[in-house]
C-alpha cells in the first residue's frame, strides 16, 4: 500500500509541477500544439503529407499510422475510459485559465497521448526519420495535456501504453490472423 500511496504522491506532485509551468515559451507553444492536435488534425495532415509526398513508403507508413491511430483511439475514449472513471486534476494546482476549458470525460487514459504515439511509432518501422520528426509534437501533446490540467502524468503514460500497444496490434495483426486462420 505505501508503494501504492508513494506512485500517487509522486504523479499529484508531477501534474501539479508540470501545470504550474509559466514560460513564454510554454505559454505559447503549447496551446497551438492542443489546437493542432485537437480531433486528431495534426496526425491527419501528416498522414496526407506522407500520402502526397512520400510515394509508396509515404502511403504504407500514412496508412499503418492512421489504423494505429484509430485503434488507440477506439481503446483508450470506447473502452479504457467509461472503464475508469478518474476525475481530471482539480482545479487548484493549475495555476492559468485553461483549467476551465476541460473536457468532462473521465481523466484517465489521455486518449490524445493515444492517438500521438500510435501514429508515431506505427510510422517508424516503415520510415524513422520521419517518425523521429513525429516524436517532438507526440512528446509536446502528452506535456500539453497535463500542463491544461486534462490530465494526470499517469493518464498520459497509460495513453502512451495504449498507443505502443495499439501500434504493434496494427502492424502484427495481419500476420497473426493469417497464421491462425484457417484456410
Amino acid at each position: 500500500m505505501r508503494v501504492l500511496a508513494g506512485l500517487e504522491e509522486g504523479d499529484r506532485r508531477l501534474t501539479a509541477r508540470m501545470a504550474s509551468w509559466n514560460s513564454p515559451f510554454v505559454r505559447r507553444v503549447l496551446p497551438a500544439v492542443r489546437a493542432a492536435a485537437e480531433h486528431t488534425r495534426l496526425w491527419c495532415g501528416a498522414a496526407v503529407l506522407l500520402s502526397v509526398a512520400g510515394g509508396g513508403r509515404g502511403r504504407e507508413a500514412a496508412l499503418t499510422g492512421l489504423a494505429s491511430m484509430a485503434v488507440a483511439e477506439l481503446v483508450s475514449n470506447a473502452v479504457a475510459k467509461p472503464l475508469q472513471e478518474r476525475p481530471r486534476p482539480p482545479k487548484e494546482w493549475i495555476p492559468h485559465d485553461d483549467v476551465d476549458d476541460r473536457p468532462r470525460s473521465s481523466s484517465f487514459p489521455s486518449g490524445h497521448t493515444a492517438a500521438a504515439v500510435a501514429f508515431t511509432s506505427a510510422v517508424a518501422p516503415t520510415w524513422p526519420r520521419v517518425a523521429t520528426a513525429c516524436a517532438v509534437p507526440a512528446v509536446m501533446v502528452a506535456a500539453e495535456r497535463v500542463h491544461r490540467g486534462a490530465h494526470y502524468a499517469s493518464d498520459v503514460a497509460a495513453g502512451a501504453a495504449i498507443g505502443l500497444a495499439s501500434s504493434w496490434f496494427t502492424r502484427h495483426a495481419p500476420r497473426l490472423i493469417q497464421r491462425h486462420w484457417p484456410q
